[in-house]
């Protein structure tokens, strides 16, 4: 999910079309546009075909419509339709999939099952991005200077290390550069293909589709391997959809039209005519369309698109990580807000962190781009399969449109997904297996918790009582009341909390006004009502504070929305109660006992809820309790 937001969409301002594009062009196409550094190459290397006149107009017929077919017509114009009340993004299409199918259970497992899946993906994704981008642009010095070779690894090292300091900084300050350096990125990729294009023009018969199916004729199973090379052209495509909220469609679908689609279809053909006229250009076709006084600033400028790319997919991470935090598929952690004029500008120590040692290690383990192509092309086709499995039922259940539509349409997309995917586990062995690692642990990791969440739940409703019965029997028999407002966290509205519970057992008393607070995340970005009050008696509230997955939840100003409704509440005068569960692994009735040992770790290591929600720590009294699950 490339939610990642260096540039606000906030629509009061309403920026001029104009500035939308120049800036979607530097947030949402940073992937796409930096594509063709790498992807022709790996068609032809050690995965791929040999480079003869027919595989070169074939592979590059197969990347022209990989560009029209997929990002155009798939993601374009059918996807980014599925905005989820403006918002986009893997986890924003999940949340609107899962909100359409409440009443059948079975099917929304597996519909949560494939998004989590997708998200999972998109980690490796957001891992190997950094590490191919910068390796492919400073590669570049092996043809201007073949002495710096040895330093390529080195200084992309350097690149990335550097760039992960920056990220606590945030990039408003920033972000203005990033849309006027892939303009010039893209124009300069797209001159030099035109350039280069003009010297074999009859690269243009590629756009024949029938030069793509005789390629797979002709070379039969390597044809299929290096089909597996020709998604890296899509690298980035997730990108155009999960920015959905901030820019909108038609800015960005202006700015791929005009601009991105053509530049990157010149750069493809002008790698295409290199080829044609010197088969040896296969190891880095894109340089190869430099002339070689403009290659140290052509290596300067792919740098800096490699590392806007870069960014663009950190940020996106940490966005996906929050929307997985609010959805409640993964642990509390740190998020902080790194600009207050920017909406959702972001920064997650731990997944920073954690990305920068992955990072790392897939650059002195891999060491080149082309070594990594393999990894990137399963991490890229994982994650637009399970967006394809998505929309399908979006196209369902959302929309309402007919079998007779969704039928075709949907194994149309399927079947494109399928064979690109199906291609890349060909390279399982050659770098496939490590994107497939990382995201079957973030998706063991994700499973687990929630599955542990709804454990821990069933064990506490058997611990607790039922909420009513237990207002009426503090009705008929009053304890002690104190001055003041207790305020009780829970998360299931409808069992007394464990909180309230134990402070009438060991403190024997009750406060003047008490009330239930229950935060709710909902399958939408941005709650339209904040709060809900439900009065048992004059002294007793149960408040439900909601927030969209795309918001930080602030029950501070969530209580300052109930005096709209009446309900005033001094922060001075209120106590906060909440129990904390120290979780053991137990009888090993909900799951198998390392998934009871996993979930106990990460609950030990999560952001207590208090400091989640932003609760003042000096108005709160937190009760302890050992849970076994």
């Amino acid at each position: 999910m490339r939610n990642d937001e260096h540039i606000s969409a906030d629509r009061k301002a309403s920026p001029a079309l104009p500035g939308l594009m120049l800036a979607a062009l530097g947030v949402v196409f940073g992937d796409l546009a930096t594509s063709p550094l790498y992807s022709l190459q790996e068609a032809f290397g050690s995965h791929g075909v040999r480079p003869t006149p027919a595989n070169v107009i074939g592979v590059v017929s197969l990347a022209f419509w990989a560009l029209v077919g997929v990002v155009s017509l798939k993601y374009v114009l059918l996807i980014m339709r599925a905005d989820n009340k403006g918002e986009g993004g893997i986890m924003a299409l999940l949340a609107l999939a899962r909100s359409s199918l409440m009443e059948r259970p079975r099917r929304r497992h597996w519909v949560v099952l494939a998004g989590l899946t997708g998200a999972a993906m998109f980690f490796g994704d957001s891992v190997i991005t950094p590490a191919v981008s910068v390796l492919s642009a400073v590669e570049g010095l092996e043809i201007a200077a073949p002495a710096l070779a040895p330093w390529v690894l080195p200084l992309s090292i350097a690149i990335v290390v550097g760039l992960f300091a920056l990220q606590r900084f945030g990039s408003a300050r920033v972000g203005g550069w990033f849309g006027p350096v892939m303009l010039s990125w893209l124009l300069a990729a797209g001159v030099l293909g035109f350039f280069a294009m003009m010297r074999q023009p009859q690269i243009l018969s590629a756009m024949n589709p029938l030069h793509a199916w005789s390629f797979f004729a002709r070379n039969g199973f390597a044809g299929l391997t290096t089909l597996g090379a020709t998604v890296l052209v899509l690298t980035g495509a997730e990108a155009l959809y999960a920015d959905l909220g901030h820019f909108g469609a038609r800015p960005i679908r202006l700015a791929w039209t005009t601009t991105a689609l053509p530049c990157l279809l010149l750069s493809c053909f002008g790698q295409g005519a290199v080829l044609l006229l010197d088969p040896t250009a296969a190891t880095r076709p894109f340089y190869r369309t430099v002339p070689h006084w403009a290659l140290f600033p052509m290596i300067g400028l792919a740098t800096a698109a490699t590392v806007i790319a870069s960014q663009a997919v950190i940020a996106g991470a940490y966005s996906m990580v929050r929307a997985c935090i609010q959805l409640g598929y993964l642990p509390r952690m740190r998020v902080l807000h790194t600009s207050s004029r920017v909406r959702g500008q972001i920064y997650l120590p731990l997944v920073s962190g954690l990305l920068l040692l992955l990072v790392l290690a897939a650059m002195l383990g891999f060491r080149s781009s082309g070594a990594l192509a393999a990894a990137f092309g399963i991490a890229v086709s994982g994650t637009m399969l399970t967006t394809t499995i998505l929309i399908v039922v979006v196209m369902r259940r959302v929309w309402g449109w007919g079998w007779p539509v969704v039928v075709p349409l949907g194994l149309a997309m399927l079947a494109i997904d399928l064979a690109f995917f199906g291609a890349n586990l060909m390279k399982l062995r050659s770098g496939g297996w490590f994107p497939l690692l990382l995201g079957a642990l973030a998706l063991v990791v994700m499973t687990t918790w929630r599955r542990g969440r709804e454990l821990l739940t069933q064990r506490n409703r058997r611990d607790s009582l039922p909420l009513r019965p237990c207002l009426v029997s503090l009705r008929d028999h009053p304890p002690t009341r104190v001055a003041g407002t207790a305020l009780f966290l829970t998360n299931d509205p409808e069992y007394a909390p464990q909180a309230l519970l134990h402070n009438l057992k060991h403190n024997r008393v009750l406060h003047e006004r008490n009330a239930l607070l229950t935060v709710e995340i909902l399958d939408e970005p941005y709650a339209r009502e904040r709060v809900r009050i439900d009065a048992h008696d004059a002294d007793f509230h149960r408040i439900c504070a909601r927030f969209g997955f795309a918001e930080t939840p602030d029950v501070p100003a969530a209580l300052e929305a109930c005096g709209e409704q009446g309900l005033d509440f001094d922060l001075m005068e209120t106590t906060f109660f909440t129990s904390r569960e120290d979780v053991i692994a137990g009888d090993r009735t909900g799951m198998a006992l390392w998934r009871d040992q996993l979930f106990a770790l990460l609950t030990r290591n999560a952001l207590p809820a208090t400091s989640f929600f932003q609760i003042p720590d000096n108005r709160l009294i937190e009760i302890g309790r050992r849970v076994a699950i």
